[in-house]
């Protein structure tokens, strides 16, 4: 089985990682400002988080001035698909079948969600017929 390289990630982490993606190149002041526009959280925290992250491999930082610069070492796509991969090989036995059952199965779809999800497998099934 083929290890993802990205290891796990908090919600904490998530919620940075996600500023950074939206902000581009940013500081920690810059996130940090972000964030405790919708809840309280200290400077300090923000800035260990960023460390995290980099030290995990999603961000990349250099020097400038006094303060580090943040950016994303990894696009978006990517570290969404290594992150469900990881779950669906520890949770669902390596099963997307399991993974999407669960999915329609245990959450609160709207009608257009699940219009958007019978589209994206009818487009998956006009793809294969494409490619035969």
């Amino acid at each position: 089985m083929k290890k993802s390289s990205l290891g796990p990630l908090g919600e904490a982490e998530m919620e940075v990682l996600q500023h950074v993606w939206d902000m581009g190149r940013v500081s920690v002041a810059e996130v940090h400002e972000q964030i405790t526009r919708r809840r309280k959280v200290a400077y300090t925290t923000i800035m260990t988080i960023m460390k995290k992250l980099a030290t995990k491999g999603y961000l990349v930082y250099e020097k400038e001035g006094n303060a580090y610069v943040y950016e994303a070492a990894q696009p978006p796509e990517k570290v969404k698909h290594s992150l469900l991969t990881g779950i669906l090989r520890k949770v669902f036995k390596g099963s997307p079948v399991e993974l999407v059952e669960s999915l329609v199965t245990h959450e609160d779809l709207s009608e257009e969600e699940r219009t958007a999800i019978i589209k994206l497998f009818d487009s998956l099934g006009d793809a294969n017929e494409r490619s035969h």
